[in-house]
């Protein structure tokens, strides 16, 4: 059995930022990149990658929820040593689909299990349709977003929640 969590936290969000696709070049040679998270006031950072616009991080970066209604927003911005960092554009997700399987019966659930499909629309900014799914004894998803306000750019993620 679990502990409970601390009163007013939902629970522990870990982004997996796996790559970007074809991110747009903000120097010479191509850019620098890095992924900020931002849910609430809480801000989170990638590492750099140096003269990149396609970019391999895997880090996890684990936020904790106490609002699940809230979005999280993703940045992506150009490293720059003498001025300020160059935007690489943004992108919102959407984390409703994945907290709303949180508290279903798991009694019958097989690993690798999509409980819910997420389609690109309008009001998200899904580059390809998402799964929600039961993997490993947690409740994970895939998804590529397409960033907004910039010329190019996908960023791969992978949503855990953790109750």
């Amino acid at each position: 059995m679990r502990p409970p969590l601390a009163e007013g936290l939902a629970g522990l969000l870990k982004v997996r930022v796996v790559r970007g696709i074809n991110l747009a070049y903000r120097d010479a040679r191509g850019s620098d990149p890095y992924v900020v998270l931002r849910l609430g006031k809480k801000k989170l950072k990638t590492s750099v990658k140096k003269r990149s616009v396609n970019p391999i991080w895997h880090e996890e970066l684990t936020l904790t929820v106490t609002d699940p209604g809230q979005p999280l927003k993703l940045e992506v911005f150009d490293k720059d040593t003498f001025s300020r960092d160059d935007p690489m554009g943004d992108a919102e997700i959407d984390v409703a689909p994945l907290m709303e399987v949180v508290h279903m019966n798991l009694d019958e659930l097989k690993n690798g299990a999509i409980i819910k499909s997420v389609r690109p629309n309008t009001r998200n900014c899904l580059a390809d349709e998402s799964h929600v799914c039961w993997r490993n004894g947690r409740f994970v998803q895939d998804m590529i977003l397409r960033l907004k306000n910039v010329e190019s750019g996908e960023i791969q993620l992978q949503l855990q929640w953790n109750r």
